[in-house]
């Protein structure tokens, strides 16, 4: 049963899936009132509690502590409603690069009761469109830098009437900035209720149509007070910094809504390169990190350059499954924890995760505070320890995605439905085997892809690795591992021939890869994700 609502605009709630198709959302131990506004939770509400002074946010060579955010994000939600007539369920799109901006035009439309769109602003004119046709968004804000598109989605689009620009930078000389400048740096937030939409998380279907996942307010609040929380520790002493883009729901709740709960700072990097990060590890003295494998390979290689690391007390692997070997060499080099867990836009943040006293290699983790999660077989029936199967999860967040008949293939009984494979282990960890449309399927034998990978990578002429299945006559599939070399190593016969026979020695021998790809460079996303559908597309 929801509670009140203080939308105006009933788009949110009127599209949600019907109730028989949501998943199970237990909420022991998160108990939040009625009403609640999460932009007024995580800024006017920490200047209550004496966090004023503290910094909040870092970015474009200046801090800004909680009491400028607080009054910047509140001109902001002036000026949406004042001069361009947000009203409360309103969808607003926000287009920037990771910068102090982008976080408060988010946190000034939550206030003003808007459903915020984040995205990349990497997204051309069509992709725009598509986000926009779907939400029914009428306005967007954008970062002047990336207007271009913006504008051209705008002229297509029978939805978006309005395009205003905010500067990204230091100077604050745009549209927005101005229209906001001279307003009160009070602002009455609109009054919103728990179980009212405050966020759209998008992603792609495989047919190309975007999904979006809605999210409540008491949802941004959750992932916060429970694996923030729980699993990471955080205080008001803490730095965060990493490589997420604002518009995924893994970079806003570990660069904007861990921090801003907290009392603690976020180092925002608009080009969140690994020297980019070490620099600002090294200038902030940064304490937890979010970033992939292949950045946390490419900081201890900083290392023997002089980086000094030694400030972080937490490193969180994001992105994709963490190698075992990444993780023993991070923590044999820094001394330091690094984590592995697994999230997923549907479920807002991270839900299973290794813990400080409790990590291993090669391992995602146990449940989150809240979160329960087994593994089942095609018709939802849990399967022995150590039998890889479909990972289910329920907990206080949950799938419910927008007027989209793909709810009832991610939830089935109530339960969550991601799409990896995984097992559990007889202590009761889980164990990423692969997306469940990866798996290898070879001779009849189930390979999983990461466990090639990180037996690869524990080969010293190794620098990066990523497996897939191609088709094969004889086998349906072979393992084909596309390989970076070290510097000086030879991309021969001979060098392909010691990484199988290494693979063989490691694994069980019917998992090593029959065929050996040798390249300078593996495809990525922008926050360094190996990008294996464009390997398989050759």
């Amino acid at each position: 049963m929801l509670g009140p609502s203080g939308h105006a605009d009933t788009f949110a709630r009127d599209n949600l899936p019907p109730a028989d198709q949501w998943p199970e959302l237990p909420q022991a131990g998160f108990g939040y009132p009625e009403w609640l506004n999460a932009g007024v939770e995580l800024t006017d509400r920490m200047v209550e509690r004496g966090f004023g002074d503290h910094t909040a946010l870092i970015g474009n060579g200046r801090r800004r502590t909680y009491k400028e955010l607080s009054d910047w994000t509140n001109r902001l939600a002036h000026a949406l409603v004042e001069d361009y007539g947000v009203r409360p369920g309103n969808r607003i799109l926000i287009r920037g690069p990771n910068n102090p901006a982008v976080v408060a035009c988010w946190l000034a439309a939550t206030k003003a009761g808007a459903v915020v769109v984040n995205t990349m602003p990497m997204l051309r004119a069509g992709e725009l469109g598509k986000i926009v046709d779907k939400a029914e968004i009428a306005l967007a804000l954008c970062d002047t830098r990336a207007l271009d598109e913006m504008v051209a989605c705008a002229k297509q689009s029978r939805f978006l009437k309005q395009v205003i620009g905010f500067d990204g930078t230091a100077n604050h000389d745009a549209e927005l900035d101005r229209a906001a400048l001279d307003k009160p740096v009070r602002f009455e937030a609109v009054k919103t209720g728990r179980d009212d939409v405050a966020l759209l998380g998008f992603t792609s279907g495989t047919t190309g149509v975007p999904k979006a996942t809605m999210h409540f307010h008491r949802d941004l609040l959750i992932i916060a007070d429970g694996y923030a929380k729980e699993v990471l520790g955080v205080t008001p002493d803490d730095v965060f910094v990493g490589s997420p883009p604002l518009a995924f729901t893994f970079g806003l709740g570990g660069l904007a809504i861990f921090p801003l709960r907290f009392g603690a700072a976020a180092a925002l990097l608009e080009n969140a390169s690994p020297p980019n990060m070490v620099e600002i590890i090294e200038k902030y003295r940064a304490t937890i990190s979010f970033t992939a494998p292949t950045a946390y390979r490419a900081m201890l290689a900083a290392m023997d350059d002089g980086a000094d690391l030694s400030s972080l007390r937490i490193a969180v692997s994001a992105g994709e499954t963490l190698p075992g070997p990444v993780f023993e060499d991070w923590t044999r080099k820094t001394g330091k924890p690094i984590l592995d867990g697994i999230g997923a836009t549907e479920m807002l943040h991270i839900f299973i995760s290794n813990r400080l006293d409790d990590r291993h290699p090669a391992t995602t983790g146990r449940p989150v505070t809240g979160y329960e999660a087994k593994i089942v077989d095609k018709d939802m029936n849990e399967v022995p320890r150590g039998t890889i199967g479909k990972l289910a999860v329920r907990g206080p967040t949950g799938c419910r995605y927008l007027a989209d008949d793909r709810q009832g293939d991610y939830v089935r009984e109530g339960w969550n439905i991601t799409g990896d494979a995984f097992c559990q282990d007889e202590d009761g960890r889980f164990h990423f085997a692969a997306r469940a449309d990866d798996l290898i399927v070879s001779a009849g034998y189930n390979i999983a892809g990461p466990e090639v990978e990180a037996a690869l990578l524990s080969h010293p002429d190794v620098l990066e690795c990523a497996v897939i299945g191609v088709a094969d006559e004889a086998r349906g599939q072979i393992v084909q591992a596309h390989v970076v070399l070290i510097q000086g190593c030879a991309p021969d016969e001979g060098t392909a021939k010691r990484l199988q026979d290494h693979v063989k020695a490691t694994i069980a021998p019917f998992k090593y890869p029959r065929s050996v790809i040798f390249t300078t460079a593996l495809p990525k996303t922008q926050t360094g994700k190996i990008q294996r559908f464009r390997l398989r597309e050759g």
